[in-house]
């Protein structure tokens, strides 16, 4: 079930108005989809922050607009202040429930690797991976247990349990976890000082010239 998130229509696209919206702890956001007009509106961003902290990135939101029906949207991009670590802009798109997508969904490993146990490095190459499925039926995480991962061992895609509602995208030989021996790393390490072009002491950049 869709997780209800309301919205006020934007009229005026001014900076001045703009601005308000944010001082007012909203955020402007744009809702659009395949045939269907897009529309300049704004969300509260306390309640959007927590819809997707509780729900997930990929979550099915209802977004209720003054004055219109609702619409099953996700959320597909947003802004944020970097100074001030705050929402500034979202874009929601309005998605077709009976129709399958591609979206990336976070990668999660499990329990502790019994070659990390004995010396070795768990590594991870992906923290997330691409999936098709319907909207509802996007997980929310894929978890993989690495427990039983030895120093030199590998979890692929083809490793992963088959699921019934949804497809994974990435090569079926794509590493997803591996353990590799400590000494590796330090073989990896030297050969890239060894490598490394020494420096030019004195020497000046191409803007300086």
């Amino acid at each position: 079930m869709a997780v209800k998130l309301k919205a006020t229509k934007r009229e005026d696209h001014s900076k001045s108005a703009t601005k308000q919206i944010r001082e007012s702890g909203d955020v402007p956001s744009v809702v659009y989809g395949k045939d269907k007009d897009s529309k300049a509106i704004a969300v509260n961003s306390i309640d959007l922050v927590k819809t997707v902290r509780d729900e997930g990135r990929n979550a099915i939101i209802s977004l209720e607009i003054e004055g219109d029906k609702a619409e099953d949207v996700m959320l597909h991009e947003y802004q944020m202040d970097s100074i001030k670590d705050e929402l500034i802009h979202a874009d929601f798109y309005i998605v077709n429930m009976a129709e399958e997508m591609d979206v990336e969904v976070p990668l999660n490993l499990e329990g502790e690797a019994f070659g990390a146990k004995e010396g070795g490095v768990l590594q991870q190459p992906l923290f997330e991976l691409q999936v098709r499925a319907k909207p509802a039926d996007i997980p929310e995480q894929i978890s993989v247990d690495v427990s039983e991962l030895g120093i030199g061992d590998t979890i692929a895609i083809a490793d992963l349990p088959k699921a019934s509602k949804y497809e994974f995208l990435e090569d079926a030989d794509t590493t997803v976890a591996t353990v590799v021996p400590p000494d590796t790393l330090d073989e990896t390490d030297e050969d890239a000082d060894e490598n490394a072009e020494p420096e030019l002491v004195g020497a000046k950049d191409d803007e300086e010239e």
